[in-house]
Protein backbone atom coordinates (compact mmCIF):
# COMPACT_ATOMS: atom_id res chain seq x y z
CA UNK A 1 0.00 0.00 0.00
CA UNK A 2 1.43 3.23 -1.23
CA UNK A 3 1.93 6.16 2.02
CA UNK A 4 -0.72 8.03 0.39
CA UNK A 5 -3.71 5.36 0.33
CA UNK A 6 -2.36 4.80 4.16
CA UNK A 7 -3.05 8.51 4.82
CA UNK A 8 -6.18 8.51 3.31
CA UNK A 9 -7.12 5.18 5.41
CA UNK A 10 -5.88 6.60 8.49
CA UNK A 11 -8.24 9.60 7.72
CA UNK A 12 -11.45 7.35 7.90
CA UNK A 13 -13.28 6.11 10.92
CA UNK A 14 -13.57 2.96 12.34
CA UNK A 15 -17.11 2.44 11.23
CA UNK A 16 -15.63 3.34 7.53
CA UNK A 17 -12.86 1.59 7.50
CA UNK A 18 -14.32 -2.08 9.57
CA UNK A 19 -17.79 -1.49 9.32
CA UNK A 20 -20.27 -1.86 12.34
CA UNK A 21 -19.16 -5.85 12.96
CA UNK A 22 -21.00 -8.51 12.74
CA UNK A 23 -22.46 -9.54 16.55
CA UNK A 24 -23.71 -13.26 15.40
CA UNK A 25 -26.98 -14.90 15.43
CA UNK A 26 -29.40 -16.15 18.24
CA UNK A 27 -31.43 -18.89 17.19
CA UNK A 28 -32.41 -18.18 13.61
CA UNK A 29 -32.29 -14.23 14.56
CA UNK A 30 -29.01 -11.91 14.27
CA UNK A 31 -27.75 -10.18 17.52
CA UNK A 32 -27.89 -6.48 18.04
CA UNK A 33 -25.35 -5.24 15.73
CA UNK A 34 -23.30 -2.34 18.86
CA UNK A 35 -20.55 0.30 18.16
CA UNK A 36 -20.43 1.46 22.40
CA UNK A 37 -19.51 -0.23 25.23
CA UNK A 38 -21.89 -1.11 28.02
CA UNK A 39 -24.32 2.33 29.00
CA UNK A 40 -24.22 1.43 32.88
CA UNK A 41 -20.17 1.42 32.72
CA UNK A 42 -17.60 4.29 32.22
CA UNK A 43 -19.26 5.93 29.44
CA UNK A 44 -16.57 8.12 27.93
CA UNK A 45 -13.86 5.74 29.53
CA UNK A 46 -10.12 7.38 28.66
CA UNK A 47 -10.74 10.11 27.01
CA UNK A 48 -9.51 13.38 26.95
CA UNK A 49 -12.28 16.03 27.12
CA UNK A 50 -11.82 19.95 27.04
CA UNK A 51 -14.50 22.08 28.76
CA UNK A 52 -14.80 25.62 28.09
CA UNK A 53 -16.75 27.87 30.34
CA UNK A 54 -16.31 25.82 33.65
CA UNK A 55 -15.71 28.02 36.31
CA UNK A 56 -19.38 29.23 37.56
CA UNK A 57 -20.48 27.11 40.41
CA UNK A 58 -23.44 26.52 39.47
CA UNK A 59 -23.19 26.36 35.38
CA UNK A 60 -22.77 23.60 32.80
CA UNK A 61 -19.68 23.26 32.48
CA UNK A 62 -18.76 22.54 35.88
CA UNK A 63 -21.96 20.10 35.89
CA UNK A 64 -20.41 18.68 32.96
CA UNK A 65 -16.60 18.32 33.96
CA UNK A 66 -18.05 16.21 36.98
CA UNK A 67 -20.05 13.97 34.37
CA UNK A 68 -17.29 13.54 32.15
CA UNK A 69 -14.99 12.35 35.23
CA UNK A 70 -17.46 10.71 36.68
CA UNK A 71 -17.64 8.50 33.69
CA UNK A 72 -13.73 7.29 33.24
CA UNK A 73 -12.63 10.22 31.37
CA UNK A 74 -8.56 10.11 31.31
CA UNK A 75 -8.58 14.16 31.80
CA UNK A 76 -10.60 17.06 32.41
CA UNK A 77 -9.53 20.18 31.34
CA UNK A 78 -11.50 23.04 32.93
CA UNK A 79 -11.35 26.47 31.01
CA UNK A 80 -12.53 30.06 31.66
CA UNK A 81 -11.49 33.30 30.90
CA UNK A 82 -13.12 34.16 35.05
CA UNK A 83 -10.44 32.06 36.82
CA UNK A 84 -11.90 32.75 40.21
CA UNK A 85 -13.33 28.73 40.97
CA UNK A 86 -11.38 26.89 38.64
CA UNK A 87 -9.04 25.87 41.71
CA UNK A 88 -11.71 24.89 43.82
CA UNK A 89 -13.69 23.17 40.93
CA UNK A 90 -10.22 20.93 39.93
CA UNK A 91 -9.80 20.03 43.70
CA UNK A 92 -13.18 18.81 44.03
CA UNK A 93 -13.14 16.31 41.43
CA UNK A 94 -9.41 15.38 42.07
CA UNK A 95 -10.96 14.37 45.47
CA UNK A 96 -14.28 12.57 44.23
CA UNK A 97 -12.54 11.08 41.21
CA UNK A 98 -8.78 10.31 41.53
CA UNK A 99 -7.87 8.53 38.49
CA UNK A 100 -8.57 11.94 36.25
CA UNK A 101 -5.90 14.31 35.44
CA UNK A 102 -7.74 17.28 35.67
CA UNK A 103 -6.05 20.65 34.23
CA UNK A 104 -7.33 24.18 35.24
CA UNK A 105 -6.51 27.05 32.35
CA UNK A 106 -7.42 30.52 32.03
CA UNK A 107 -8.17 32.03 28.80
CA UNK A 108 -10.74 34.12 26.55
CA UNK A 109 -12.65 31.51 24.53
CA UNK A 110 -12.46 34.31 21.19
CA UNK A 111 -8.29 34.22 21.81
CA UNK A 112 -7.13 31.64 18.73
CA UNK A 113 -3.62 30.97 19.94
CA UNK A 114 -5.20 30.43 23.56
CA UNK A 115 -7.72 27.80 22.24
CA UNK A 116 -5.32 26.71 20.16
CA UNK A 117 -2.42 26.02 23.54
CA UNK A 118 -4.85 24.30 24.99
CA UNK A 119 -5.64 21.76 22.33
CA UNK A 120 -1.86 21.26 21.71
CA UNK A 121 -1.30 20.49 25.28
CA UNK A 122 -3.62 17.97 25.21
CA UNK A 123 -2.35 16.13 22.20
CA UNK A 124 1.06 16.80 23.66
CA UNK A 125 0.47 15.18 27.29
CA UNK A 126 -1.95 12.31 25.73
CA UNK A 127 -1.84 12.07 22.20
CA UNK A 128 -5.40 12.78 21.47
CA UNK A 129 -8.05 14.78 22.03
CA UNK A 130 -11.76 13.35 22.24
CA UNK A 131 -14.36 15.79 23.34
CA UNK A 132 -14.44 19.46 23.15
CA UNK A 133 -17.57 20.79 24.73
CA UNK A 134 -17.34 24.65 23.89
CA UNK A 135 -19.48 26.02 26.31
CA UNK A 136 -18.63 29.18 26.96
CA UNK A 137 -21.17 32.34 26.92
CA UNK A 138 -22.58 35.64 28.03
CA UNK A 139 -25.69 36.55 27.96
CA UNK A 140 -25.40 39.89 25.88
CA UNK A 141 -26.43 43.00 25.77
CA UNK A 142 -30.11 43.81 28.05
CA UNK A 143 -31.19 46.62 25.78
CA UNK A 144 -33.65 46.93 22.46
CA UNK A 145 -31.61 45.92 19.14
CA UNK A 146 -31.98 49.81 18.15
CA UNK A 147 -30.20 50.43 21.36
CA UNK A 148 -27.73 47.94 21.17
CA UNK A 149 -23.68 49.22 20.36
CA UNK A 150 -21.78 47.59 17.55
CA UNK A 151 -19.38 47.06 19.27
CA UNK A 152 -21.33 45.75 22.01
CA UNK A 153 -22.96 43.73 19.26
CA UNK A 154 -20.06 41.64 18.12
CA UNK A 155 -17.98 41.69 21.66
CA UNK A 156 -21.11 39.13 22.11
CA UNK A 157 -20.60 37.49 19.32
CA UNK A 158 -16.68 37.04 19.69
CA UNK A 159 -17.11 34.66 22.79
CA UNK A 160 -20.67 33.03 22.11
CA UNK A 161 -19.79 32.61 18.31
CA UNK A 162 -16.28 33.04 17.60
CA UNK A 163 -15.26 31.11 20.32
CA UNK A 164 -17.16 28.02 19.45
CA UNK A 165 -15.44 28.80 15.81
CA UNK A 166 -12.28 28.47 17.20
CA UNK A 167 -13.12 25.35 19.20
CA UNK A 168 -14.16 23.43 16.19
CA UNK A 169 -11.34 25.14 14.00
CA UNK A 170 -8.05 23.68 16.14
CA UNK A 171 -10.33 20.84 18.43
CA UNK A 172 -11.30 19.00 14.77
CA UNK A 173 -7.99 18.46 13.74
CA UNK A 174 -6.73 17.42 16.64
CA UNK A 175 -9.20 14.90 16.86
CA UNK A 176 -7.61 13.24 13.69
CA UNK A 177 -4.62 12.20 14.88
CA UNK A 178 -4.14 8.46 15.58
CA UNK A 179 -1.92 6.37 17.37
CA UNK A 180 -1.64 2.74 19.23
CA UNK A 181 -3.89 3.51 21.82
CA UNK A 182 -6.39 5.07 19.12
CA UNK A 183 -5.77 3.77 15.97
CA UNK A 184 -9.18 5.59 14.29
CA UNK A 185 -9.79 9.64 13.74
CA UNK A 186 -12.43 10.11 15.83
CA UNK A 187 -14.02 12.82 18.44
CA UNK A 188 -17.12 14.67 19.15
CA UNK A 189 -17.60 18.42 19.38
CA UNK A 190 -20.11 20.06 21.40
CA UNK A 191 -21.07 23.39 21.38
CA UNK A 192 -23.67 25.48 23.77
CA UNK A 193 -26.33 27.19 21.57
CA UNK A 194 -29.65 27.98 22.80
CA UNK A 195 -33.31 27.95 22.44
CA UNK A 196 -32.96 31.28 21.83
CA UNK A 197 -30.69 30.54 18.62
CA UNK A 198 -33.49 28.78 17.22
CA UNK A 199 -36.82 30.41 17.99
CA UNK A 200 -37.80 34.44 18.65
CA UNK A 201 -38.34 36.05 22.34
CA UNK A 202 -36.06 33.52 24.19
CA UNK A 203 -33.08 36.13 24.29
CA UNK A 204 -31.64 39.42 23.22
CA UNK A 205 -31.19 40.48 19.87
CA UNK A 206 -27.39 39.78 19.99
CA UNK A 207 -27.36 36.99 22.10
CA UNK A 208 -29.99 34.89 19.56
CA UNK A 209 -28.10 36.18 16.64
CA UNK A 210 -24.80 34.23 17.75
CA UNK A 211 -26.66 30.72 18.86
CA UNK A 212 -27.86 30.84 16.04
CA UNK A 213 -24.68 31.15 13.98
CA UNK A 214 -23.29 28.30 16.90
CA UNK A 215 -26.01 25.93 15.59
CA UNK A 216 -24.63 27.05 11.50
CA UNK A 217 -21.67 26.13 12.53
CA UNK A 218 -22.14 22.92 13.98
CA UNK A 219 -24.23 21.95 11.33
CA UNK A 220 -22.02 23.01 8.09
CA UNK A 221 -18.69 21.52 9.74
CA UNK A 222 -20.12 18.26 10.44
CA UNK A 223 -19.93 17.79 6.60
CA UNK A 224 -16.36 19.58 6.12
CA UNK A 225 -15.02 16.71 8.17
CA UNK A 226 -17.30 14.06 6.42
CA UNK A 227 -15.87 10.89 6.75
CA UNK A 228 -13.93 11.71 9.58
CA UNK A 229 -15.39 10.40 12.54
CA UNK A 230 -15.49 13.43 14.13
CA UNK A 231 -18.80 14.86 14.73
CA UNK A 232 -20.38 18.37 15.70
CA UNK A 233 -23.34 18.96 17.88
CA UNK A 234 -25.53 22.14 19.26
CA UNK A 235 -27.14 21.89 22.82
CA UNK A 236 -29.74 24.24 22.79
CA UNK A 237 -30.80 24.72 26.85
CA UNK A 238 -33.60 26.79 28.06
CA UNK A 239 -34.46 28.09 30.96
CA UNK A 240 -31.77 27.27 33.72
CA UNK A 241 -30.02 27.98 36.97
CA UNK A 242 -26.87 28.98 36.21
CA UNK A 243 -24.47 31.80 36.17
CA UNK A 244 -25.87 33.01 33.70
CA UNK A 245 -29.53 33.55 34.65
CA UNK A 246 -28.97 34.28 38.57
CA UNK A 247 -30.37 37.50 38.24
CA UNK A 248 -33.66 36.29 37.01
CA UNK A 249 -33.96 33.49 39.24
CA UNK A 250 -32.71 36.16 42.61
CA UNK A 251 -35.74 38.50 41.43
CA UNK A 252 -38.10 35.55 41.25
CA UNK A 253 -37.31 34.35 45.11
CA UNK A 254 -37.45 37.98 45.92
CA UNK A 255 -40.86 38.39 44.59
CA UNK A 256 -41.97 34.99 45.56
CA UNK A 257 -42.55 34.03 41.60
CA UNK A 258 -40.27 31.57 41.52
CA UNK A 259 -42.32 28.96 40.84
CA UNK A 260 -43.55 30.69 37.37
CA UNK A 261 -39.62 30.54 36.14
CA UNK A 262 -40.12 27.88 33.00
CA UNK A 263 -44.06 28.11 32.91
CA UNK A 264 -44.56 28.44 29.23
CA UNK A 265 -43.07 25.20 28.79
CA UNK A 266 -44.85 21.77 28.92
CA UNK A 267 -42.70 20.72 32.02
CA UNK A 268 -43.53 24.26 33.70
CA UNK A 269 -40.44 24.61 35.40
CA UNK A 270 -36.34 25.56 34.92
CA UNK A 271 -34.28 23.55 34.49
CA UNK A 272 -30.77 22.80 36.81
CA UNK A 273 -27.17 22.49 34.82
CA UNK A 274 -27.22 18.74 35.43
CA UNK A 275 -29.91 18.03 33.04
CA UNK A 276 -27.71 19.64 30.31
CA UNK A 277 -24.69 17.84 31.26
CA UNK A 278 -25.91 14.81 30.84
CA UNK A 279 -26.99 15.10 27.51
CA UNK A 280 -23.39 16.92 27.27
CA UNK A 281 -22.05 13.33 28.31
CA UNK A 282 -24.37 11.44 25.80
CA UNK A 283 -22.82 13.39 23.05
CA UNK A 284 -19.52 13.03 23.55
CA UNK A 285 -19.80 9.22 24.75
CA UNK A 286 -20.03 6.50 21.52
CA UNK A 287 -23.15 5.93 22.39
CA UNK A 288 -24.41 9.01 20.39
CA UNK A 289 -22.40 7.61 17.50
CA UNK A 290 -24.69 8.91 14.85
CA UNK A 291 -25.90 11.89 16.15
CA UNK A 292 -23.97 14.46 13.47
CA UNK A 293 -25.18 18.33 13.11
CA UNK A 294 -28.02 18.43 15.18
CA UNK A 295 -29.14 21.14 17.10
CA UNK A 296 -30.27 19.33 20.53
CA UNK A 297 -32.99 21.01 22.39
CA UNK A 298 -33.05 20.81 26.25
CA UNK A 299 -35.88 23.02 27.33
CA UNK A 300 -38.98 21.08 28.77
CA UNK A 301 -40.97 21.11 25.84
CA UNK A 302 -40.71 24.81 25.36
CA UNK A 303 -38.95 25.10 21.05
CA UNK A 304 -41.78 21.78 20.62
CA UNK A 305 -44.48 24.53 19.85
CA UNK A 306 -46.07 27.86 20.25
CA UNK A 307 -45.98 29.82 23.68
CA UNK A 308 -49.22 27.57 25.73
CA UNK A 309 -50.98 29.75 27.63
CA UNK A 310 -52.46 28.04 30.44
CA UNK A 311 -56.31 28.11 30.15
CA UNK A 312 -56.56 29.58 26.71
CA UNK A 313 -56.82 26.72 25.01
CA UNK A 314 -58.16 24.29 27.66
Amino acid sequence: MTDSAKRRLQALSQQLVEGIPDAGTFEDIPRIRTVAPDSVGPRVKDKVVIVTGANSPIGIGRASAHQFARNGAKAVYLCDYDETYLATHKREIESLYPGVDVHARQFDAGDADAVKAVVDDAIARYGRLDVMFANAGIVGTPKIFTEIEPDDFMNTLRTNTLGVFLAVKYAAPAMQITSEAKPFPSGSIICTASVAGLRSNAGLTDYSASKAAVINIAQTTCYQLAGTGVRVNAICPGIIETGMTKTIYDAARARGTQQKIGQLNPLRRGAVPDEVARVALFLGSDESSYMNGQAVTVCGGLSAGHPFVPGKFA
